[in-house]
């Protein structure tokens, strides 16, 4: 159980890092197709997936927590 904790936990930690370096990286294909014509991510939604990428990892942190409690516990 403790181990799938902490594999739970690098998922969050690998998605956050994604979100908080590279805010883009899912744009064209989530938002795009909804638009016509050529069209970039505005800066509300950069800003929103940096949050997003804070909010996992601190999922990340108690994931690994939880983790590492069941396992020493």
């Amino acid at each position: 159980m403790g181990f799938m904790l902490i594999f739970i936990a690098i998922i969050f930690f690998s998605l956050g890092i994604l979100s908080k370096r590279n805010p883009t990286w899912g744009w064209r294909a989530n938002e795009a197709w909804k638009i016509k014509g050529d069209s970039e991510p505005s800066d509300a939604y950069i800003d929103d997936m940096k949050f997003r990428g804070s909010i996992s990892i601190l999922f990340g942190f108690f994931f690994l927590t939880c983790g590492l409690l069941v396992i020493f516990l």
